[in-house]
């Protein structure tokens, strides 16, 4: 597999579209930045990392709204692939929705939101928009 983060978000989005409570996903330090950064947004209701001898996994717990069963999520998508990286200085980092939803960037500071990139004057890889 040459692109794990699309994989990650095609997990993730297909356990929505199934509305399934639980994803698991192989683990690996980005996805679990990302995860992270998805549970403080108020994206996902939990996370938990499972760690067994090879790789580990992420489990998921994805947010729905109790009357509706909407997801939390109305979509993700990925900007920046292995064939074409894409990447935003500190002054080019793009607004998701006029300030509605997120980019994660990846940057030489971690894995953070484009809101805290702009904060911190840092830019880097978009990796995906979450909103």
């Amino acid at each position: 597999m040459t692109d794990t983060i699309s994989d990650y978000l095609t997990r993730v989005r297909n356990a929505i579209k199934a509305n399934h409570r639980i994803v698991e996903i192989p683990a690996s330090n980005l996805k679990k930045e990302i995860t992270k950064i998805l549970f403080e947004k108020g994206y996902i209701l939990n996370y938990k990392f499972e760690d067994n001898n090879t790789q580990g996994t992420i489990k998921i717990a994805l947010k729905y709204h109790p009357v509706t069963k909407q997801s939390a999520i109305k979509n993700l998508e990925r900007i920046s692939s292995p064939g074409l990286r894409q990447y935003a200085g500190s002054r080019e980092i793009p607004r998701v929705l006029n300030g509605l939803g997120i980019a994660i960037l990846s940057t030489s500071k971690g894995v953070m939101t484009d809101k805290e990139a702009k904060t911190q004057k840092v830019g880097g890889e978009v990796l995906c928009y979450v909103y």
